[in-house]
């Protein structure tokens, strides 16, 4: 069981995604997060405001994690830019196809549903799912410097092409539990960039 405030808000917030990445969020109750995380019940309120200020804090958390990683990918200067955007994208991949194509990511799982019930959730998604493309931006942009990635279209435009590619080629795995649209993605992302 966590040990301090913010141990124990931060294993709800991490208990909660795991449930979430596999019920969808409306279908969570607080009290099977709260079991989940061993947190005794009806202290819930003592560390969020509320479900919605709860959903708004799993998704800030889930993004500064997601994030965290894509810095990680890009910190490796042993690697030129294509190989940090194909090190991305493999890790996309990798992360989709887990349990039957059922894959982690929050925002293929939540992003339609989340959208019509809660603003506060839907501004996080969009400014996650911005600085995520952003990011992909930023290395093909240097890719383009290096050398090592060539794209038709500008920056900006390839890495929304891109990640849009990818999230509908995880909804479409998911639907039909296998890897061959992720597979397709990969073909298209190695297309565009040249690589």
């Amino acid at each position: 069981m966590p040990t301090t405030k913010t141990d124990t808000r931060q294993s709800l917030l991490d208990t909660a995604r795991r449930i979430v990445a596999v019920k969808g969020y409306a279908a969570v109750g607080i009290n099977e997060v709260l079991a989940g995380a061993g947190v005794p019940k009806g202290s819930f309120y003592h560390y969020f405001s509320s479900k919605d200020a709860f959903g708004e804090a799993m998704m800030k958390s889930y993004f500064d994690d997601y994030l965290a990683v894509m810095d990680r990918i890009v910190a490796d200067r042993d690697k030129n830019s294509a190989e940090h955007l194909m090190r991305y994208w493999q890790n996309f991949y990798d992360t989709q196809a887990v349990d039957d194509c059922q894959g982690g990511c929050l925002v293929v799982k939540l992003g339609a549903e989340v959208s019509d019930l809660s603003e506060a959730m839907r501004v996080v998604m969009k400014a996650g799912t911005s600085a995520i493309v952003d990011r992909v931006e930023k290395m093909i942009t240097a890719g383009i410097a290096d050398g090592s990635v060539s794209v038709d279209a500008g920056p900006r435009a390839t890495a929304e092409a891109l990640y849009d590619t990818w999230l509908g080629a995880s909804v479409m795995a998911k639907i039909h539990r296998s890897p061959e649209y992720l597979d397709g993605a990969m073909t298209v992302t190695r297309q565009l960039l040249h690589v």
